[in-house]
């Protein structure tokens, strides 16, 4: 599952930078690919599209430099929100 969680991501990306080839484990921050205004629209970006909320302490850069760390955030805030339900 998580798995497609990071082509959505990967697909999400490269939507705006179609010049991307990223791997889940490059910094796309380091690469240039993520200003302040991108960072924002992905993280609403991963709000609607796995129906997860982001607590203020996981918007963390870490939490967004790769496609990888993104997609465990992601699996993070669903087990959360199953945990609750």
């Amino acid at each position: 599952m998580a798995h497609t969680h990071a082509t959505r991501i990967r697909e999400f990306i490269t939507g705006r930078h179609p010049q991307a080839e990223l791997t889940d484990t490059q910094d796309i921050f380091s690469l240039g690919f993520i200003n302040s205004l991108f960072a924002m629209e992905l993280v609403m970006f991963i709000e609607k599209e796995f129906t997860v909320s982001l607590p203020n302490d996981e918007l963390r850069i870490d939490n967004f430099r790769t496609i990888a760390a993104m997609s465990e955030l992601v699996e993070r805030r669903l087990a959360a929100t199953a945990s609750a339900a």
